[in-house]
């Protein structure tokens, strides 16, 4: 195993020499790691990254030889962990099988269920197809299969196929900082610029200057307001859920857009807008803005980008009530809808291989919502959007 590491290593690009390695043996022969991967990390860390700018791709490579590793070295536990025993009662359905279980009849029946199966069941329950448990069929609990359920207790998505989450999840705001990687971003972003000089006269104009004081016959400095980008953009960026498959190239074009813009407003949604966004995910359920009070306070000149998988249940997008995380009066649709008529300048980038966009349904209702001006998250999609909102 660490051999097959020190290997990767080099193999990703880390300057790592067999010296090095051996010093790493030796730390571990003299227990430093105490036999915890945390401290394993931090202690290998130390003796094979020698410049800081190789510590993401060390963290990539770790990541991937020692994942769900407990403890390093020969210590071997005897007893079993209980989350072990309970994930092994998950079951593994064939296509068959799984074709046989039945949705339970729309949105309206499956809430409905739920509110009997809470009323009636006493205690806990696993395996099955009817209570609220684990493993098993049911349409309501955890670490089970059901095409159509409401996921209650379990620690992430599995399947992606939940109509509700009975779970209060906390997300992360992109980083802004990130730099690695958005060079090339910032380079597509640039089509949509608008350059004017507004604000106060700061900048020196030499032109100017040199005809001032010919005229003049003595020096006279003339200064006049900065050239900047005068594109205002409104973005919309989806967290949680699926969105954490792609958190690295969405803080890549985050972090690019900071810096490429320089009116930027950016908010954060779930899946699919809905009458509320937020700024700051730590404090989402506290502080959320009205979008109704966004669509009346910036000026319908203003480009709207929307980054997002658009991956959910259709129900999220065409139902009152479908949002996984709220009772949400309107659907998304309507909201979508609205955000469409009021901006017409608008794009939504998916970070989902384009060839895998006709297999989901909602990725083809949001793009019909919007026009079709949905593009993809590589470089000439950004292109082609940056293109289109620069019309």
């Amino acid at each position: 195993m660490f051999l097959t590491f020190f290997h990767d290593l080099k193999r990703a690009g880390v300057p790592v020499s067999l010296r090095e390695y051996l010093t790493l043996m030796e730390a571990l022969e003299a227990d430093l790691a105490c036999k915890r991967v945390e401290d394993f990390y931090y202690l290998s860390r130390a003796l094979l990254v020698k410049d800081e700018t190789n510590i993401d791709r060390f963290d990539r490579v770790f990541s991937q030889t020692f994942k769900g590793l407990e403890t390093v070295g020969d210590a071997v536990e005897a007893e079993i962990p209980g989350e072990w025993i309970r994930k092994l009662a998950e079951k593994f359905l064939t296509d068959a099988e799984k074709a046989e279980i039945e949705a339970l009849g729309g949105f309206e029946k499956l809430m409905e269920t739920l509110k009997e199966r809470l009323a009636e069941q006493q205690g806990r329950h696993q395996g099955g197809s009817k209570w609220i448990g684990t493993a098993g069929t049911s349409p309501f609990g955890a670490y089970g299969y059901n095409p159509e359920g409401v996921r209650i207790g379990q620690d992430r998505s599995r399947h992606r196929r939940a109509v509700k989450v009975w779970d209060r999840r906390d997300f992360k705001d992109y980083d802004h900082t990130v730099e690695i990687g958005t060079r090339t971003i910032k380079i597509a972003l640039r089509r949509l610029r608008r350059f004017a000089r507004t604000g106060a006269a700061e900048e020196l104009a030499l032109d100017d200057t040199i005809k001032a004081t010919a005229e003049k016959g003595f020096l006279d400095i003339q200064m006049r307001p900065e050239r900047r980008n005068a594109v205002k953009v409104l973005l919309f960026l989806d967290v949680g859920g699926s969105m954490d498959d792609h958190i690295r190239v969405c803080e890549e074009l985050f972090s690019a857009a900071r810096m490429e813009f320089k009116s930027l407003d950016h908010f954060y949604f779930h899946n699919c807008l809905y009458e509320g966004v937020w700024t700051d995910n730590r404090r989402r359920h506290a502080e959320r803005i009205p979008t109704w009070d966004l669509l009346h306070t910036y000026p319908a000149d203003s480009k709207v980008v929307v980054v997002g998988d658009a991956s959910m249940s259709p129900y999220e997008i065409t139902m009152p009530g479908g949002s996984v995380e709220h009772w949400n009066e309107e659907s998304g649709q309507v909201w979508l809808e609205r955000l469409v008529r009021t901006y017409p300048g608008l794009a939504w980038i998916n970070p989902v291989p384009e060839k895998h966009w006709q297999y989901t349904m909602s990725i083809q209702l949001i793009r019909q919502l919007i026009g079709d001006r949905m593009y993809p998250l590589t470089l000439d999609g950004l292109d082609d959007a940056m293109r289109s909102l620069a019309r």
